[in-house]
């Protein structure tokens, strides 16, 4: 299969041309035709001296460009086909877009949400057409710019927590779809409040140096050995689902490290688990059907969407077709292990014992001696991937904060987990280190520290 690099891996084909071809001649002659029967209705007989023949021709030609330009300004301007709305819509619903740009369900895509980063907060711009505070006088060039290359309407830099590294892979025509249908929305008037950055990165001309250091415009290239469903999911994931922005570490710039992408990464307090081929951590357990299932519903057999997961699930790949959810899971498949997982040497028996004692008191009613659970209910803790990872930050939120099982059209029922904050530090980290530790799993101890810390966090 030979796929073209500019067209959409997101949109299967384009509709019938537009255009009729005509010989050099013709059109030749249709133009001169055009101009001179205006033109010499302008040009005054010789004894008519009250109009000059050749400012009148000058006038009518110069009227004659402009009506030209006009009318190509409409065509540029004209609406957007529902075709192309469609796209866009799912395009932004594969962008999760309204889970950053959404403060107040009231107001959705009004923006003014804070997301937090190491270097301080940044509250998210307003995507609805609102000609004040949001997009609704931006040109269809200013709004490419900014997803293309990071660059904000006055020429300044955007922060990389907007994801326009990832959004440079999307094709023009793409970009312009989302636009498309964010002019449908209801325009909302909402100014969010400028970023919290230390400094000196609260000044954005630092950004030209990030992005001189970090950052590589260019669309999505598809590999022409893959099959197109490959290469759709590829397209998906570099780009407008941008998952490599949370499941790839960062360097202390914030930028990704990419001799380890989707290798896992910790945002906002939780740690997002590796997407590659790793063992224990990552998702060479898991079929397509697992992922399938769990980005569908927020739980499969193996695992549950907690935490800014669980928003990604409901606010984005469960609205998605099963078509591009499929394939996602295809590409996440086809990746392979990254860097190797880190051997672990065992806790030490004092601490896998007091663990087990605190398991079997608090845990083992909803999940069970052997750890199984009830799958899709309570999640089976045997061969989790998340909670092997090398970073226990999800689990020890799970752990203070407790936890709410998402419900999706396709999984509507609920569950719970209570909070364990009452435990001490020392307490929770035993027990942690016991289910990462317990049926076959293996991942480093959790420390008392480890956990002060992340009670911080909340």
């Amino acid at each position: 299969m030979k796929l073209c690099a500019r067209k959409s891996q997101f949109h299967a084909g384009y509709g019938g041309s537009y255009f009729r071809l005509v010989s050099w001649r013709e059109a030749a002659a249709k133009r001169r035709n055009a101009l001179v029967a205006p033109v010499s209705r302008y040009i005054a007989p010789r004894e008519d001296r009250s109009v000059p023949g050749p400012f009148c021709a000058m006038r009518a030609i110069l009227a004659i460009l402009f009506l030209c330009t006009a009318f190509a300004s409409g065509k540029a301007r004209a609406e957007p086909s529902a075709e192309t709305i469609a796209r866009g819509k799912a395009l932004a619903i594969a962008g999760d877009c309204a889970s950053c740009h959404t403060a107040d369900p009231a107001k959705p895509f009004a923006g003014g949400k804070r997301i937090d980063t190491p270097f301080g907060g940044i509250y998210s711009p307003n995507l609805t057409p609102d000609r004040d505070t949001g997009i609704g006088t931006w040109s269809d060039a200013e709004f490419y710019r900014a997803l293309h290359y990071g660059i904000r309407r006055d020429g300044s830099r955007y922060y990389p927590a907007f994801p326009y590294p990832s959004f440079t892979k999307l094709i023009r025509d793409d970009v312009l779809a989302i636009r498309a249908y964010l002019a449908t929305l209801e325009p909302l008037r909402n100014r969010p409040p400028p970023p919290e950055l230390l400094w000196p990165l609260n000044y954005r001309v630092f950004m030209r140096g990030w992005d001189w250091l970090f950052f590589q415009p260019g669309i999505f290239q598809p590999d022409q050995q893959k099959a197109g469903q490959w290469n759709r999911g590829g397209y998906l994931v570099e780009g407008a689902a941008h998952c490599g922005a949370c499941h790839t570490p960062k360097n202390i710039l914030g930028a990704d490290k990419r001799d380890r992408m989707y290798g896992g990464g910790l945002v906002q307090g939780w740690f997002a688990p590796r997407l590659d081929g790793a063992e224990r951590s990552g998702l060479k357990s898991w079929s397509a059907d697992d992922i399938v299932e769990y980005l569908q519903s927020g739980r499969n057999a193996r695992s549950h969407a907690d935490g800014l997961m669980a928003e990604v699930v409901v606010n984005s790949t469960a609205k998605m077709s099963d078509e591009d959810v499929r394939a996602i899971a295809v590409y996440l498949k086809d990746l392979p292990a990254g860097a190797p997982e880190p051997a672990v040497t065992p806790p030490a028996q004092d601490v896998i014992t007091t663990g087990a004692g605190l398991y079997a008191h608090a845990c083992i009613a909803c999940h069970e001696a052997d750890g199984t659970g009830a799958p899709r209910i309570y999640p089976p803790l045997p061969g989790n991937a998340n909670l092997q990872s090398v970073d226990p930050s999800s689990t020890l939120r799970i752990l203070l904060d407790g936890a709410q099982t998402v419900t999706t059209p396709r999984a509507p029922n609920t569950g719970s987990m209570p909070s364990y904050a009452k435990l001490s530090d020392q307490e929770i980290a035993d027990v942690a280190t016991y289910i990462r530790n317990s049926w076959g799993n293996a991942a480093p101890p959790v420390t008392a520290d480890q956990v002060k810390k992340a009670r911080r966090e909340k």
